[in-house]
């Protein structure tokens, strides 16, 4: 047994150091405006916390149904493991992709559990695995002594990583998005091509999850807003950072696609902000809908094969949710609101960024190949467009 502990404790640690010793946008010398929380992260946001299910199996020529698995889950969790709806708003710039339950968050104003992002074939097997780890784990609704009667309109989100996963091998289980659940925490998170993110492709490069956040002061208020995004979208010679052409400045090293080509202009991009600030739906909303500029800071434009969906949540007014009872709420005027918009903005640029320089190069079915952005390239490039803090 104390072996056993012991690989546990290896394991643990070495997540850990993975998380907080990947290179990330700031690593680099990408000039970046605003001031970040202390783990530049979603998490930077109380109570909210992040947990990744990664699945890397196999190798060689696609055998559907055996591999090569290049997938998995994440799990954003707005308040933790416990039942209290936060208000929440969502906005798409190209609906070419599923995020479930908006529905109901449009009509009530409420999100209600956790938001989950995988693969684009995986959505039902996951919104049903988060329907039962609620009732499970008895995460609803329990004011009213409805101990047996349960319902739920689970929030799940996707992106297509098919040129690197068997993805009509529907290898993402139940048990997959549960582990995410369960394994959720706050502080550092793991970007990159890992959880959902696994098989995802940005700009040509590997592409996958990311997050930063933004601190920002208000009638001397101190408030955060966390972004998280799963990024899978985006041409080539449209990729810009801080300004400069990076795509048109690297032409080689493009995916090698043999089967399941990734045509520039498909792909999709899933942002989830967060906010500690009180704001109601409908400001929560208006929120989301600063995120298409910036991804266009990097070069994304919303096109026609894509699927640009955005959910943002506030972690304030907490116990705001009484279906019986009258209650109060506090919320910020729209006067106020412009250092939250630009801190989205800020936010999802420097996510996309994030994802872009913590992937790693990926080899998938049929031995397609999607490479890293290369850091001592884009250093020297960012250099000689005089746009690198060294």
């Amino acid at each position: 047994m104390k072996i056993f502990s012991m690989i546990i404790l290896v394991l643990i640690f070495s997540n850990q150091l993975n998380a907080q010793s990947k290179i990330r946008a700031r690593d680099i010398g990408i000039p970046l405006n605003g001031i970040t929380g202390k783990f530049n992260s979603i998490t930077d946001v109380s109570g909210v916390l992040v947990g990744h299910e990664t699945i890397i199996k196999g190798e060689g020529d696609l055998k559907v149904g055996e591999g090569p698995i290049r997938t998995g889950v994440t799990a954003i969790l707005p308040r933790g493991k416990v039942f209290d709806p936060v208000f929440s708003g969502w906005y798409s710039l190209n609906g070419n992709g599923e995020m479930t339950g908006t529905t109901w968050i449009e009509e009530s104003g409420f999100l209600e559990g956790p938001i989950m992002i995988t693969n684009t074939h995986s959505v039902g097997i996951v919104r049903d695995a988060v329907v039962e780890w609620q009732y499970n784990n008895k995460i609803f609704n329990t004011l009213y002594n409805i101990k047996d009667l349960f319902w739920a309109l689970p929030v799940v989100a996707e992106t297509y990583d098919g040129s690197l996963n068997d993805i009509n091998g529907f290898h993402v289980k139940k048990e997959h998005a549960i582990k995410a659940l369960e394994n959720a925490k706050g502080e550092s998170i793991l970007e990159g091509g890992v959880g959902g993110g696994t098989g995802m492709i940005c700009h040509g490069f590997k592409g996958g999850i990311g997050t930063s956040s933004r601190k920002i002061n208000v009638d001397n208020n101190d408030y955060t807003i966390g972004v998280l995004v799963q990024a899978n979208y985006g041409s080539r010679n449209q990729l810009t950072i801080a300004g400069v052409p990076i795509g048109k400045e690297i032409q080689d090293i493009k995916p090698k696609i043999k089967y399941g080509e990734k045509t520039d202009g498909l792909g999709s991009i899933i942002v989830v902000i967060a906010t500690d600030a009180p704001f109601l739906p409908n400001q929560l909303k208006r929120i989301a809908r600063r995120v298409p500029i910036g991804i266009s800071r990097v070069g994304g434009y919303g096109s026609n094969g894509s699927g640009d969906i955005f959910i943002s949540f506030s972690t304030a007014n907490k116990k705001a949710f009484d279906r019986k009872n009258k209650n109060s709420i506090t919320f910020l005027p729209n006067d106020l609101m412009n250092p939250f918009f630009l801190a989205t903005v800020q936010a999802t640029e420097e996510a996309i960024l994030n994802a872009l320089i913590s992937a790693e190069t990926m080899v998938g079915i049929n031995s397609n190949t999607v490479y890293e952005l290369p850091h001592e390239r884009l250093k020297r490039i960012l250099k000689k467009y005089n746009r690198l803090n060294e």
